[in-house]
């Protein structure tokens, strides 16, 4: 029985904390986590009266912001190799790195009822295939592991289109300026559910796993809201909307 009301109690113990108190943080988002976390902000705000001011973008550019100074308090990255550079450079809270998702790679297209596999990308007539730039998003350098998985490679590099991250991926895609590609789940799906077009969702032995993990920032080590947003990330909360929206956790 008491299963069944822990979200409602994490909620619940969140929102015991003064409205005094209340601040906001601004948090830097890759780029295929933004629509959990903007599903997440009001439940957030609702429980502690804190506010997210939310930033998108590619994983390796945040890296870079955040070595230059960029004033973010709180890092959710699509990966865990760039958390475990900045923990080991000192610009990260010690002891806040964990992983707050497991994300999963689809290959998408625009247009609904159109099976696909991994002989669409062998088909002549497939077009250009969209990816993240691998040499800084996550997604894209597992994009490029699946590829290289099928034994694609030679055959498709001179049709890749890359995105500066998955969002400007799937707009390749969406605007048709692109026939297909590799996009997060996330995007395309809600409970499991295709949403718009027609997608394969790859197999998760076909790329290293995608774990995404979330630090506090030595910029934010001070908030009183970011740490918060950080506790509330590991609720029962957070994590039905983060299941709900394509990825698996730990």
């Amino acid at each position: 029985m008491l299963r069944r009301y822990r979200p409602l109690i994490a909620v619940a113990l969140l929102a015991m904390m003064p409205a005094a108190v209340a601040g906001e943080l601004t948090v830097a988002v890759a780029a295929n986590f933004a629509k959990p976390v903007e599903a997440m902000a009001p439940v957030f705000a609702a429980a502690t009266g804190h506010q997210l001011r939310i930033s998108t973008g590619s994983t390796g550019k945040f890296y870079a912001q955040i070595r230059r100074g960029a004033p973010f308090d709180v890092f959710l990255s699509a990966d865990e190799a760039r958390p475990a550079l900045l923990e080991a450079e000192g610009r990260i809270v010690p002891g806040s790195r964990f992983v707050y998702a497991v994300g999963r790679l689809a290959l998408w297209q625009a247009a609904p009822g159109h099976p696909l596999t991994p002989d669409t990308l062998r088909a002549d007539t497939a077009g250009r295939v969209a990816i993240a730039n691998p040499k800084i998003a996550p997604y894209g350098a597992a994009a490029a592991a699946v590829i290289a998985h099928l034994g694609l490679t030679d055959v498709l590099t001179p049709r890749l289109v890359h995105g500066e991250n998955i969002a400007q991926t799937f707009q390749f895609v969406a605007t048709g300026n692109a026939a297909l590609g590799f996009v997060a789940w996330s995007q395309v799906s809600q409970n499991g559910a295709v949403l718009r077009g027609s997608a394969w969702l790859v197999p998760p032995d076909m790329h290293p796993p995608i774990r995404q993990s979330a630090v506090l920032l030595k910029h934010g080590a001070d908030n009183p809201a970011a740490a918060a947003f950080m506790a509330f990330l590991k609720t029962d909360a957070a994590r039905q909307i983060i299941r709900q929206h394509g990825y698996d956790l730990e």
